[in-house]
């Protein structure tokens, strides 16, 4: 394959990195990009020279494209990845992948069915870090597992609000569960507290600003994960518990302490640059493997978030594995 020919729906955000890695990768070439602010889109396709739209279908009908970054709202999903992926169009989607568990699983099938190479957002999953603590805990029998992410409000418009954004935990702090997922194995079950306590104040905000979620692993370890926007700095990471041992995530550095040792590593990756990368390569040489995080996957990071929401409302704690058997509604 020469240069993998590379659209974006939705340049804003996130996409500002993605566009970026693309345009240095010499593998790659961004060709077309597609935001419904006009203006938006002109000015990304003025800095990377490429062809801008404001409708999908126009983009995907009169471009040639061998992939494709989704950057969009969690709201905004409608049907943009069928549309991609029926045309054997390879997809990079940025989390979350919605905020309705029963058309994400639709869209998960329309997708598996196309054949076509989809990575998801979870871009930690790429630390060099990351890998090691996987390859440490392998063999190992997981206790506990404690996360946590605090940070400051983030001013965006529609992150205020449930309908738009799922509230923090779905929208970022899905981060740090998607983590605590990949290294310590599923969730079986999750019962979660969340409140609006001080930031009120805010204008049109209905999201709560502090949660905090216990869950119970299928592996039978037990954890939680706090999660909060009341802060002025940002502070994110993980700790995995075990007979002797304990495995720590302080951001992108790793820290792991035994009865012998404690040693640290420090990451020497650009995590997004990676994740990039490696979807890139995996599009050129066809190998899905590259990708450390599928659609499916990334569905059921989002389907434990959306089941925290539920929690929280109703009161009561929600099993993964009865969703579907049960027909609750996320």
């Amino acid at each position: 394959m020469s240069k993998v020919k590379v659209g974006f729906v939705g340049v804003g955000g996130i996409a500002g990195v993605h566009l970026e890695n693309v345009s240095k990768n010499s593998d790659a070439v961004i060709v077309a990009v597609c935001d419904i602010v006009e203006e938006s889109a002109k000015q990304k396709g003025l800095q990377y020279n490429a062809a801008a739209y404001t409708d999908l279908d126009a983009m995907l009908e009169k471009e040639t494209l061998d992939a494709v970054f989704v950057c969009v709202p969690p709201f905004a999903h409608d049907e943009i990845e069928e549309k991609i992926a029926q045309r054997g169009i390879h997809l990079l989607v940025e989390k979350p992948l919605g905020l309705d568990l029963e058309t994400v699983q639709r869209k998960g099938k329309v997708i598996e069915n196309s054949g076509v190479i989809c990575g998801v957002g979870y871009c930690l999953r790429y630390l060099d870090t990351v890998a090691k603590a996987k390859d440490y805990l392998k063999d190992k029998k997981i206790a506990m597992v404690r996360g946590h992410y605090i940070t400051s409000f983030v001013p965006t418009p529609w992150y205020r609000e449930m309908s738009k954004s799922g509230g923090q935990l779905v929208e970022q702090s899905t981060h740090t569960l998607d983590l605590m997922r990949y290294l310590a194995g599923e969730i079986d079950n999750v019962y979660a507290n969340m409140s609006l306590q001080v930031l009120s104040d805010i204008p049109n905000i209905d999201i709560p600003d502090v949660t905090s979620v216990n869950l119970t692993f299928t592996s039978g370890a037990v954890g939680h994960l706090d999660s909060s926007f009341t802060q002025c700095d940002h502070r994110s990471g993980i700790e995995i518990l075990g007979k002797d041992f304990r495995v720590v995530i302080d951001g992108t550095n790793l820290t792991i302490v035994d009865k012998d040792s404690s040693i640290t590593y420090k990451s020497k990756v650009d995590f997004y640059q990676e994740q990039d990368r490696r979807f890139i390569e995996a599009v050129i040489k066809g190998d899905p493997d590259l990708v450390l995080s599928d659609y499916e996957d990334g569905a059921k990071t989002l389907a434990a978030t959306l089941a925290s929401n539920k929690s929280n409302e109703v009161g009561l704690p929600i099993k993964l594995s009865s969703l579907a058997k049960d027909k609750i509604t996320l």
